[in-house]
């Protein structure tokens, strides 16, 4: 019983994992999946990521976004990239992919100047030549406010894209001017049909 006793205290003094209790994951190492599964996605048996790099040597400093696809066994096109555009802001990026196509999504500053405005630019991007099939811009009513983030999610098994974030102006058909919004482009991938705005 001694024995019995020593072995249950060192078993629990070294670790648990070590006598065959798995570990609950750090609540850092759950963050960092959550992260990387807002820049990375599979479609069509590709991974994409999107990233965002400062471009060196360059005055105003300009940042720019790139969706790059990996080369693997399940994808037949193979490696790639593409660039999806420029900002004078560094630019909070994402990315969703599923059966239909990738979409990916970032707010971008397009002038240096002060006055300048944010917008959100939302790409469709076909995953097996990565052209971007549509283009799509969410924009404060007569430029007058910016669009501050957008993050990405899906609805209707994948069809319908919802982004959503936070804004100063309205936007197009908002009464007042309420600091969240929700875009949802039903659809996304077969259309291009414009989106239906919820503010709040």
């Amino acid at each position: 019983m001694q024995a019995f006793k020593h072995a249950v205290w060192v078993c629990a003094a070294v670790s648990l994992s070590a006598c065959g209790v798995p570990e609950e994951p750090s609540q850092q190492e759950a963050l960092a999946e959550q992260q990387a599964a807002l820049v990375t996605g599979t479609s069509q048996g590709c991974t994409f990521t999107i990233s965002s790099a400062q471009i060196p040597n360059v005055l105003p400093p300009r940042w720019r976004v790139t969706l790059t696809r990996s080369a693997s066994v399940t994808c037949a096109p193979g490696a790639g990239s593409l660039v999806l555009g420029e900002s004078y802001n560094p630019p909070s990026i994402a990315l969703l992919a599923n059966s239909l196509g990738v979409a990916t999504a970032f707010p971008y500053k397009h002038s240096p100047s002060g006055s300048s405005n944010i917008q959100c630019k939302v790409n469709h991007i076909d995953p097996a030549t990565l052209a971007v099939v549509r283009d799509t811009n969410i924009v404060a009513y007569f430029g007058m406010g910016n669009i501050t983030s957008c993050n990405l999610d899906q609805t209707d098994a994948g069809a319908t894209l919802v982004v959503y974030g936070m804004k100063t102006g309205a936007l197009p058909g908002e009464v007042g001017n309420k600091a969240n919004y929700v875009a949802t482009y039903y659809d996304f991938f077969t259309s291009t049909t414009p989106p239906v705005y919820y503010t709040y």
